[in-house]
C-alpha cells in the first residue's frame, strides 16, 4: 500500500532529475557530435557514463559491480534485456567503450534520440537489407572501433521465464569474426523499474554481473545452435543464483 502511495511520486523524482542531466548535457552533446567520429562517440560514451553512474546513485539505484572485469580486448557482449533500465546500467557498469545494436524506432525520441544515433548501431529486424547493413557495421567496429553490445533476447522477456530465446545474430557475429563473448546480466533491473509500465521505477539494489567470457576460437556456424545454448545456459543459470540471493 505504502508503495503504490509513493511510486508515483519516486517516478516524477526518477524522471525530473533525468531530464535536468540530459538538458544539461545536451549542449555538450551537440558539440562533439560535430566530429561524427571515433574520438567524438568515445568521448560522448564518457559522459554518458558518469551520467548515468549520478543519476543511479541520486535516484536510490546504486550499482553494484559483481564479478571481475574480463582482459582488456573486444569482445561481442551479451545481456538479458528486462527492463526500461537496462541501457542505463550498461552504460555505468560496462568495463570499457562499446557501442550498441539497437532497434532504429528509438532514434525518433526526441533529444534522446539524436544521441541514440550517435551511439547505436540501428537495426530494423522486419527489412533483410537493413539486418545484412547492420550486419557489415558490426564488422566493421568490431574491427576498427570496440566491442558490440547485444541483447540476444531481442526485446524485453515478459515470458516468466529467466530469459528469453536467443536470435543467432550475436553468435553468428562472434563465430565470423572470431570474437569471444562477453555476458552478463541485469538480476534487479526488472524491480527497479518493471517493463510492464514507465512509471513503475522503486529505488533499491541493482547489480550488473560480468560472468566469464566464452572463447570461439576455432568454432564454425555448424556449431552456431551449440554455442548459442551454452552462453543461454551460463546466463540462466546466473539469474536463478543472483535472483535468489
Amino acid at each position: 500500500m505504502v508503495r503504490k502511495i509513493l511510486q508515483p511520486f519516486y517516478t516524477a523524482y526518477a524522471v525530473i532529475t533525468f531530464l535536468i542531466g540530459l538538458f544539461i548535457n545536451f549542449p555538450f552533446f551537440l558539440l562533439i557530435s560535430i566530429g561524427n567520429n571515433i574520438t567524438a562517440r568515445r568521448m560522448l560514451y564518457t559522459i554518458i557514463r558518469y551520467w548515468a553512474k549520478c543519476w543511479l546513485w541520486i535516484v536510490g539505484m546504486p550499482l553494484e559491480i559483481i564479478g571481475a572485469a574480463p582482459p582488456d580486448r573486444r569482445y561481442v557482449i551479451v545481456a538479458n534485456h528486462i527492463s526500461y533500465l537496462d541501457p542505463v546500467v550498461v552504460f555505468a557498469g560496462l568495463p570499457a567503450y562499446f557501442r550498441a545494436l539497437g532497434k532504429k524506432e528509438f532514434s525518433k525520441v526526441p533529444l534522446m534520440g539524436f544521441l541514440y544515433k550517435q551511439m547505436v548501431i540501428m537495426i530494423d529486424r522486419s527489412s533483410k537489407h537493413s539486418r545484412a547493413r547492420s550486419m557489415r557495421i558490426m564488422w566493421r567496429v568490431l574491427k576498427n572501433e570496440s566491442s558490440i553490445l547485444i541483447f540476444p533476447e531481442g526485446t524485453f522477456n515478459e515470458t516468466g521465464q529467466q530469459l528469453k530465446e536467443f536470435y543467432d545474430g550475436a553468435f553468428r557475429l562472434a563465430i565470423t569474426t572470431q570474437t569471444p563473448i562477453f555476458p552478463v546480466i541485469f538480476p534487479d533491473a526488472v524491480s527497479r523499474w518493471h517493463y510492464s509500465a514507465w512509471w513503475k521505477m522503486w529505488p533499491g539494489r541493482n547489480r550488473i554481473v560480468y560472468l566469464d567470457p566464452v572463447n570461439v576460437q576455432g568454432i564454425t556456424l555448424d556449431s552456431l545452435p551449440a554455442l548459442k545454448q551454452q552462453v543461454y545456459s551460463i546466463m540462466e543459470a546466473a539469474l536463478i543464483k543472483y535472483k535468489a540471493e
